[in-house]
């Protein structure tokens, strides 16, 4: 697979990846979240695009019935960071990128439950994918592939028009996240207990995990139990294909499976492409040190995509879509 670089460069100059000394800062600043299941980032930069601080926090997804649990979590995250940066809010502008924002009603009440708090003077909410895809691609071409609590792959075309496969949620979609890889783990440990299935290392593996006894009480576990804590249970599948577990090992590769579906019917549908796009993975399964990683990579190896090896920077790539928002030349 060849290597492609990310283009971390704007229309003003290139955006400084560490903190910058307080001697040196320039007037203006903006800020960037990424939330999703999992955690909550923020991130403060300077009107030159160079990084003050940063500041993580509890996960946030959207939810139109509950969106002051978002707005909650994005306030932390910016306020940790600007005590930490130093830096008096409200901030010029901030754009936060969420799990669950893609859904219109969700994304307005968290926009107006966020107007409310006086983090900034000018806020927009997108997508979680939107800030880790700026990241990746700014507004150029590419297509992206997401694999953590959830799982949705994105594609912009020579066109400039974007395409989605997946990110349908955790009811009737996220085939390969994390949530689902956890559910799959649970639902072998039932079969098993039923004698419909084989016996499997997950049982012990997950009992012992939250502290349980039956695996009945597995049951009431779930019903009570968040998206973000299903998922991370991921470690306990993963342990157990690597101790040889063939249930395991079958969810481990189905995950990589329906993971390359996502990617390549993306690919098709924003297509026909002049040259090959480049690729970016994204998620706590699929990048950096990610379980689902190097299988993935394997399983896709014949479609010879370019690839953006560069660890991404969710937060940063909303802090450039904050910039946008006071400089519109910016990317």
């Amino acid at each position: 697979m060849v290597r492609a670089g990310r283009c971390d460069c704007d229309a003003g100059g290139w955006l400084s990846r560490g903190p910058t000394p307080r001697a040196t800062r320039m007037s203006g600043y903006v800020a960037g979240v990424d939330g999703g299941g999992t955690r909550t980032r923020a991130v403060i930069v300077d009107d030159t695009g160079a990084e003050i601080a940063r500041a993580e926090r509890e996960g946030a997804v959207a939810n139109a019935a509950a969106p002051h649990e978002a707005a909650d979590a994005v306030t932390s995250a910016v306020r940790a960071a600007a005590v930490e940066g130093g830096v008096k809010l409200p901030v010029r502008a901030l754009w936060v990128g969420l799990a669950g924002a893609g859904r219109e009603a969700a994304r307005d009440a968290v926009t107006d439950a966020l107007s409310r708090v006086g983090l900034a003077e000018a806020i927009e909410v997108g997508t979680d994918v939107e800030a880790a895809f700026h990241d990746a691609f700014g507004k150029g071409t590419g297509v992206m592939l997401i694999a953590g609590t959830g799982s949705i792959a994105w594609a912009r075309d020579e066109r400039g028009v974007m395409h989605r496969v997946g990110g349908w949620g955790q009811d009737v979609g996220d085939e390969g996240s994390g949530y689902w890889l956890v559910m799959e783990a649970l639902r072998c440990v039932a079969r098993a207990e039923d004698g419909r299935g084989d016996v499997t290392k997950l049982r012990e593996f997950l009992l012992e995990s939250l502290g349980l006894i039956d695996p009945t009480q597995l049951v009431t576990w779930v019903a009570s139990a968040s998206k973000r804590e299903i998922a991370a249970l991921v470690p306990d599948v993963v342990r157990a294909a690597t101790d040889g577990d063939a249930s395991a090992g079958d969810i481990l590769e189905s995950a990589v499976e329906m993971l390359a579906r996502h990617l390549t019917t993306v690919v098709e549908r924003s297509g026909p492409w002049s040259q090959k796009p480049a690729l970016a993975l994204s998620g706590g399964l699929i990048s950096g040190a990610g379980p689902l990683r190097g299988p993935l990579l394997k399983a896709i190896a014949g479609h010879d995509l370019p690839f953006v090896g560069a660890e991404l920077d969710p937060p940063m790539g909303a802090a450039r879509r904050a910039l946008a928002l006071t400089l519109p030349d910016r990317q």
